[in-house]
């Protein structure tokens, strides 16, 4: 399903999209990782911005990228697309025709910057989630500076992928406008019946009470962190309900 809806984004099918499911179920890899480098694999030309909550949270999913980029697996599979020797550096690789991956965190330096891609993963940590303050300043940092990037507002492309963890994140922020977003959201513990489109014309049909992924987290599991953590933060993290 994230990599069906990453693809459509690529396309241009999808051109926001909310990406929303529990912790360490792979979410910043896939969007944040893999997805940029199979995009600089097929248009090495393609500008993108990945931004986080915190700089070394950025650097990281970036340093993971660029070490996928310089895989000679990587090499084999996109010959066409080299990194630039001289556009390296920690929080932004270049190729060698021009398209590159920007690292920055809320609150970063954007000025001159554009990108036909944004990526916003994380954008506000959880302890920081109860601070009206600190909402406020992700919001408006969005709407006023990161949305303001795009090099074109109606054809380019941006992912917000996050765990919700207030009703008035970013996440809540967005959908509140009435905007035309795509919300792939995959709590641990299906709610209702869900229609997932994961392929041209083939949907995964997951039923209310369905575990997200049985075999690493069971039902018996997450009842056990559900009572660790208590309902409420479970509801938040897990079902994806702030």
């Amino acid at each position: 399903a994230l990599a069906w809806h990453l693809a459509q984004c690529y396309r241009g099918s999808i051109k926001r999209l909310i990406i929303t499911l529990p912790p360490r179920n792979l979410k910043s890899i896939c969007t944040s990782v893999a997805f940029p480098a199979w995009v600089l694999g097929q248009d090495p030309a393609r500008r993108i911005i990945c931004a986080s909550y915190a700089n070394d949270l950025a650097a990281k999913h970036a340093r993971d990228c660029r070490a996928i980029l310089d895989s000679d697996w990587y090499r084999s599979a996109f010959p066409a697309t080299r990194l630039n020797p001289k556009k390296s550096a920690e929080l932004e690789f270049e190729t060698v025709q021009h398209g590159f991956r920007y690292a920055t965190s809320h609150g970063g330096t954007l000025t001159g910057r554009g990108a036909s891609i944004i990526i916003v993963d994380d954008p506000i940590k959880p302890g920081d989630a109860q601070s009206d303050v600190k909402r406020k300043s992700v919001n408006e940092w969005f709407d006023s500076t990161l949305y303001s990037r795009l090099d074109s507002k109606k054809n380019d492309v941006i992912i917000i992928v996050m765990q919700r963890v207030h009703v008035y994140d970013l996440v809540g922020h967005v959908l509140a406008k009435g905007s035309d977003w795509v919300h792939l959201n995959l709590p641990a513990i299906a709610d209702t019946s869900q229609a997932i489109p994961i392929g041209m014309g083939e949907v995964h049909t997951r039923r209310a009470g369905n575990v997200l992924h049985p075999d690493r987290e069971p039902r018996a599991v997450l009842e056990s962190i559900k009572a660790d953590m208590g309902s409420m933060a479970f509801s938040a993290q897990y079902q994806q309900r702030p």
